[in-house]
């Protein structure tokens, strides 16, 4: 990553958000298309293409800009002193200004309008903590697969995490303030309204602080004063 200058990571970062929520939101519209009205099936249709799509743009982009694709990650990385507070700046813009062309895109694609706003209510203190867990989770591979330098383990351990988060969390797993926001611009599927934006994200920034925090004490091993003294069977 070191390689590649700024101006490059950047439109890493917006290219690879954008691809992300453009199989978001895409596979939203087509779920809806083909589902006959099962939410179960659109789910379903909904969760392989972005499990799938962040494997990829992972695989791709990771020894450019890291591939985080979220704002969430970019956070956590500037509180471990892997970015400086202006480069994570700049990738957050990056992320969000990618999402909400990768919502254009989709609309584009299904002949839609092209300018929406979602009427999509997704609020309450479970949805609240569905995002938490779910960034929190997000996070902790993340951090886990980096710790223990499985690097080539992230796209898969990402995109699988995402896969079953789509299903385990009330919130359907947004884990993204870039994809939640973008996601606002789109009243199908996959939208959410946009009052309700600022408390997700709100509840994904303490899940993916709280994951910096506990994941930085429980890998960090035994302290030195802990180990057995030399000598000692």
């Amino acid at each position: 990553m070191q390689s590649f200058d700024l101006s490059r990571r950047l439109t890493a970062e917006a290219l690879g958000t954008g691809f992300l929520v453009a199989a978001v939101v895409g596979s939203g519209i087509m779920a809806e298309k083909l589902s006959g009205g099962n939410d179960a099936i659109a789910l379903l249709c909904n969760t392989i293409p972005t499990g799938a799509v962040l494997f990829v743009i992972i695989t791709v982009f990771i020894s450019v800009s890291g591939a985080h694709f979220n704002p969430a990650v970019s956070f956590v990385m500037m509180l471990r002193g892997e970015l400086t507070l202006a480069v994570m700046a700049g990738y957050i813009a990056a992320q969000i200004v990618g999402g909400c062309l990768g919502t254009l895109a989709a609309h584009l694609m299904f002949d839609l309008p092209t300018i929406q706003i979602s009427l999509h209510a997704r609020n309450g203190p479970p949805q609240w903590f569905a995002e938490f867990v779910a960034t929190f989770g997000l996070l902790m591979t993340i951090l886990g697969c980096v710790r223990f330098n499985k690097i080539d383990a992230i796209a898969p351990a990402v995109g699988l995490y995402i896969t079953s988060a789509y299903w385990f969390t009330a919130s359907t797993s947004f884990a993204n303030p870039a994809v939640t926001i973008a996601r606002s611009l789109s009243d199908t599927f996959s939208g959410i309204a946009p009052g309700d934006v600022p408390a997700f994200v709100a509840a994904q920034l303490l899940g993916a602080a709280a994951a910096a925090y506990l994941l930085a004490w429980l890998l960090r091993g035994r302290d030195a004063s802990a180990q057995e003294p030399a000598g000692n069977p």
